[in-house]
């Protein structure tokens, strides 16, 4: 077996079992080089950079989840920005998609600053845990199928350790929507039959079967800045979709 070496396709599989804890999950996925053509674009993207962030070091690595480790409330997206979390190191830190996702979480009381621009700003998220399905910025913001199963572990492995508190997940997009479905059915979780489809507001409750307890998925459109400027997706349905997976998790939140 090779995955003990960072650039073998089966490393996170090999690697995210053995993480015992959400920060030494978080310091190998930053590690990981798995994905030939993920780590080129990433690394190019930190090269070349965007005239704006010409005097930004890139982070140009996997960008590990964000949030506390014992959260009720988890909210799953697709993947970094080539010069949003690509660039800062933390995910949906400095793009527009960021943008949109921290200030509704500010708003109903989930996140310690409006803005999140940068890993070392003093963001705080309050019983919330982000985190996505592919770690690496992607070409086009498309991962391929191989790229997102290839990633898998370490998604199941954080959802793991999350396990025991975990109460809620809203999950923004169809992507993440259907790769998170494979996830929990590996993990043992008793999903819906038919399996629920995505939508904006949908809910499907999954469970335990180790102790009988549900966990609620929570569809929302993923706060991209087509969907936004198209008005697909709203600040006002966001913060709502946010608002009922935090009800949901028992967390309070402000108006």
């Amino acid at each position: 077996m090779h995955g003990g070496r960072p650039e073998a396709h089966d490393f996170p599989a090999a690697t995210a079992p053995r993480a015992g804890t959400v920060r030494d999950l978080d310091a190998a996925v930053a590690t990981c080089r798995a994905c030939p053509r993920l780590v080129a674009w990433r690394e190019e993207a930190g090269r070349t950079k965007r005239r704006a962030f010409r005097d930004w070091d890139y982070w140009a690595r996997p960008v590990p989840g964000f949030g506390p480790p014992d959260a009720p409330l988890a909210i799953i997206g697709l993947a970094p920005a080539a010069h949003g979390g690509n660039r800062t190191g933390r995910i949906f830190t400095g793009d527009p998609s960021g943008d949109a996702l921290y200030r509704a979480l500010y708003d109903i009381g989930l996140a310690s600053r409006p803005t999140a621009t940068h890993r070392d700003d003093g963001q705080e998220l309050y019983g919330v845990r982000i985190t996505v399905p592919v770690h690496c910025a992607p070409p086009a913001n498309r991962p391929t199928t191989t790229e997102r199963d290839t990633c898998r572990p370490w998604l199941a492995r954080e959802l793991e350790l999350l396990r025991p508190t975990l109460r809620a997940m809203v999950v923004l997009g169809a992507f993440a929507w259907q790769a998170l479905l494979p996830v929990l059915a590996g993990a043992g979780w008793r999903l819906p039959r038919p399996r629920p489809a995505f939508g904006h507001g949908a809910e499907a409750l999954i469970v335990d079967p180790r102790d009988e307890r549900e966990v609620c998925l929570i569809g929302g459109y993923h706060p991209s800045q087509r969907n936004m400027f198209t008005r697909t997706l709203t600040p006002a349905m966001l913060r709502d979709v946010l608002r009922r997976g935090a009800e949901v998790a028992g967390l309070p939140t402000g108006s």
